[in-house]
């Protein structure tokens, strides 16, 4: 006969003394809860955020007396960034989405 999985336990009872009882335990398995596709999905999205954050911010003026439109108002800044960030977004809602 193959002993169980569990231990057994002694419990004090006032009518009848002691008496043992054997409690059952069960291993479980626990998954992560996202797969690695998931965490490489939610990784490259976090990066496109950050790579639009940086182009957002962009360089510096060269002299700090001249106002130079074309460095503030660049397509980079105000086009190509934003739409990496909300790539980056979309990506990472879809990395929560998507199945193991």
């Amino acid at each position: 006969m193959a002993k169980e999985k569990g231990y057994t336990k002694r419990v004090e009872t006032s009518a009848t003394g002691t008496a043992e009882r054997t409690i059952q335990t069960k291993d479980v398995e626990t998954d992560l809860l996202f797969g690695k596709k998931n965490y490489i999905y939610i990784l490259s999205g976090i990066g496109l955020i950050f790579l639009g954050m940086v182009l957002m911010s962009g360089g510096h003026m060269p002299s700090p007396d001249v106002w130079d439109e074309s460095l503030i108002y660049s397509p980079i800044r105000i086009t190509v960034a934003p739409m990496l960030i909300l790539a980056g977004l979309v990506v990472n809602v879809y990395a929560v989405f998507v199945k193991k």
